[in-house]
């Protein structure tokens, strides 16, 4: 606890996570408008964008009727802010993903120095989520996952700060962007409330849990209850001043509209079993087992008779490996010795990740794990840390730094190595087949 109470160097941390954010970002708007055309499920949240821009709510612009929708509006809003600075093109609907994908570089960065209080560390989280294919992809492409990612991360940082109004108006925003955000509401929420428990331990207070439960719960309820419901349902402001949307004029009470549309969302979730040549089950996430293709296509002016390019939603593999691995090591920590930074990270992978084992049928995909994928490289970064400490002398923690900073230096080579699948750069399709190293990727 009282790494997390201890004052951030903003200078220096600044210096240090603006640079990586800055290369970040660099990576993401090169080429952004490449591929052209729409891909994958742009398709549904381009078109929904522009016209929450045109209408306020998603107008199916073949039939200029209403459309049913089946994520909340908030990052078809932020792919929509893109679309009013730079237009309805390529570049104007990927161009929130590549900002927002940026700055949760800054926000792990930051997450990492409170957990650690360690510059190097720090640097370390910074890094991993910069080389990581699956990052780089989801914050080019117009999809609605990184936006939930994102305000997973401001909630978590806000939550070590302390700042708990914030943690619930981000909780609700990440709900509002895919109801997944529903998962870290609940996961969060408990993890405040043993932090209330933990603090009044440290401060020599000793009551049973259940009463701190209700001394605290009012508080709590709003913050990570109200706060985030009230977000949740502002974020469908359009919808409610609009007399175009889905369903709107369903009943003459607008509030059963409200609650028929949902009730209409939950059951196309819930029966959301059609098949995909992509699909995934979760138990192959962690080591892509199945990434998504974004996109293929076979054009010309590769300098081969045959050429291929392609958008695959792949991790760093050898990146994604290890942090497994240091999952199952950090697991074994929290086990042993309950230590609160491997509790905080294991929760938060948690709450992105084993709500999905519940829906075997459902269809699901590898790049859902983006969304939890920021506080996986965390552990990675905690067992690097126990790396660290455990040297005996400051030469031994230098070459131990030093052993690390070589490791990192092979994640990067593999993201060099698999970039042109990430941007969708054209190759010979022999190079490309060479990149595919298990026929699942295929």
């Amino acid at each position: 606890m009282n790494a997390l109470l201890r004052p951030i160097r903003i200078t220096q941390d600044w210096v240090y996570a603006l640079g990586f954010t800055i290369i970040g970002l660099t990576l993401r708007i090169w080429h952004l408008s490449t591929p052209k055309g729409q891909i994958f499920d742009e398709i549904y949240y381009a078109k929904n964008a522009n016209s929450l821009l045109l209408h306020g709510v998603e107008i199916d612009p073949q039939t200029n009727s209403a459309e049913f929708i089946v994520h909340p509006p908030v990052g078809k809003w932020l792919i929509a802010v893109g679309i009013k600075i730079f237009g309805y093109n390529e570049f104007g609907w990927r161009i929130s993903a590549a900002v927002i994908g940026s700055l949760s570089i800054t926000l792990i960065y930051f997450t990492a120095k409170r957990l650690f209080d360690n510059r190097f560390l720090s640097c370390a989280a910074a890094f991993l989520v910069l080389v990581d294919g699956l990052h780089l992809v989801m914050s080019r492409t117009a999809l609605l996952d990184i936006f939930l990612m994102f305000f997973v991360q401001v909630a978590f940082l806000a939550i070590l700060d302390n700042k708990f109004w914030l943690a619930g108006i981000a909780l609700g925003l990440a709900s509002g962007t895919k109801w997944s955000g529903l998962y870290f509401i609940v996961a969060f929420a408990l993890l405040v409330l043993l932090m209330d428990y933990f603090h009044q331990r440290y401060l020599g207070v000793n009551h049973p849990f259940g009463k701190l439960l209700k001394e605290n719960f009012v508080l709590r309820f709003f913050q990570f209850g109200i706060v985030p419901l009230l977000v949740y349902i502002f974020t469908w402001l359009g919808w409610f001043i609009s007399g175009t949307g889905w369903d709107r004029k369903w009943s003459k009470d607008i509030f059963r509209n409200f609650w028929h549309y949902h009730s209409e969302m939950f059951n196309f979730h819930s029966h959301l079993t059609d098949k995909h040549p992509y699909q995934a089950n979760p138990w192959n996430w962690l080591i892509m087992g199945r990434p998504t293709s974004f996109d293929y296509q076979t054009p010309k002016g590769c300098g081969a008779s045959s050429c291929a390019q392609e958008v695959l939603a792949l991790g760093t593999p050898l990146l994604w490996w290890s942090a497994t691995a240091a999952l199952v090591v950090m697991i074994g920590y929290w086990i042993t010795k309950r230590e609160w930074s491997a509790g905080v990270i294991i929760l938060a992978v948690s709450a992105g990740y084993l709500p999905w084992f519940l829906f075997q049928q459902r269809t699901m995909f590898t790049f859902y794990a983006i969304a939890f994928e920021p506080f996986f490289m965390l552990g990675l970064v905690y067992v690097l840390n126990k790396f660290l400490i455990s040297a005996e002398d400051e030469l031994g923690l230098k070459r131990r730094k030093l052993i690390s900073i070589a490791i990192g230096g092979v994640f990067l080579i593999n993201f060099i190595y698999l970039f042109p699948l990430l941007t969708g750069i054209n190759l010979p399709y022999n190079s490309w087949l060479d990149h595919m190293w298990f026929p699942s990727w295929i």
